[in-house]
């Protein structure tokens, strides 16, 4: 019986391993979500920062 994977546990290089394992359609779906947080990061960081300005 397959046990549970943890990517979390995982180092990035076994977690990109794993992700490349799965159909096009669920990779597509994580590097999207990726992208969405790291592009919500920078805004936030953007804003965070030229506020700071004012």
């Amino acid at each position: 019986m397959p046990k549970e994977v943890t990517v979390e546990e995982k180092t990035t290089l076994e977690q990109v391993r794993l992700i490349q394992q799965l159909d096009d359609e669920d990779k597509h779906v994580i590097f999207k979500m990726n992208d969405t947080m790291l592009t919500k990061k920078k805004f936030k960081d953007f804003f965070q920062k030229n506020v700071a300005l004012l």
